[in-house]
């Protein structure tokens, strides 16, 4: 096997600004390398190979990186900031060209000639704004600049429809069709206590029988790094098959106590053992604080 070939100094200098800047930043926001990896949907290993300096920085992890380390692109990669900057110049060169073209048309012909190195998300983002702002203007893309709150992240919407009621079939593989872009300083301030900012997620809730508290569709944050019961409360859990949105009560003897927030649905005791706990629900997405 032949040895991987090693960086160009300018490369190299890349990397190595950009784990500095990690490093010197990443106890403030409680970061870590396996936090930015599952924000850049990457390996560990990958990461570190970024990191380290044995694979060049790339337009995607520079995304992510500047993002959650709140500082611009040039900060640790001008080659990086400029190819960026140059998918701004085109979608304005294409506008100049293109009168007639709207937004979504410019921004197709935008990711297709320069954008193949985004991530997909970011990718469905940018022609969602677009399609959304179709009748005129230049968009101007900031998928990789800080959040205007400074410490804004993203958080990935999940189409599983976790039922309140009888019970839905999870998918098996759920697909990611939005995402959510929030403040983990402002969701504390409201009152909800997590650990880390990349095990919140958002699922809908599906039926009846959590209303008034959980309306039928209300999107809902979670936090999936809770696999076990903590204490009384809302979680999304599997039983027998099934994916629930419920309120659980600890009643002993290895047995919990499954209740709804209306009268729809009785009261069913069923066995701990017998139940999977996926996440626990902090938020109803109408500011509804559970």
């Amino acid at each position: 096997m032949s040895k991987k070939k090693e960086l160009s100094p300018e490369l190299k200098a890349e990397c190595d600004a950009a784990k500095a800047l990690f490093v010197s930043k990443k106890n403030a926001l409680g970061l870590t390398q396996a936090s930015l990896a599952e924000a850049a949907d990457i390996s560990a290993a990958a990461v570190a190979m970024y990191l380290n300096g044995t694979n060049p920085l790339n337009v995607k992890f520079a995304a992510v990186l500047s993002r959650l380390l709140d500082v611009p692109v040039e900060k640790f990669s001008k080659r990086l900031a400029k190819e960026i900057s140059g998918l701004t110049s085109s979608a304005e060169r294409t506008t100049a060209s293109t009168p007639g073209a709207t937004a979504s048309d410019i921004v197709r012909q935008m990711l297709e000639k320069q954008g193949k190195s985004l991530p997909e998300a970011a990718r469905k983002r940018l022609l969602a704004a677009a399609e959304a702002d179709d009748g005129g203007g230049v968009i101007e893309l900031d998928y990789y600049r800080p959040g205007a709150m400074g410490d804004e992240v993203w958080i990935a919407h999940y189409d599983v429809r976790a039922a309140m009621g009888g019970g839905q079939i999870p998918h098996d593989y759920p697909e990611m069709f939005q995402d959510v872009r929030v403040s983990p300083q402002h969701l504390r301030e409201m009152g909800v206590e997590f650990k880390e900012h990349f095990h919140l997620k958002m699922v809908t809730g599906w039926g009846q029988s959590m209303a008034p508290t959980i309306k039928h569709r209300d999107p809902l944050l979670v936090d999936v790094s809770v696999r076990e019961f903590v204490g009384d409360g809302i979680y999304m859990f599997s039983w027998e098959g099934h994916l629930y949105i419920k309120r659980l009560q600890w009643i002993g003897d290895d047995q919990i106590k499954m209740l709804s927030d209306n009268d729809r649905h009785p009261p069913q005791t069923i066995r701990a053992d017998e139940t999977f706990i996926q996440a626990r629900v902090l938020l109803v997405w109408n500011a509804h604080l559970v």
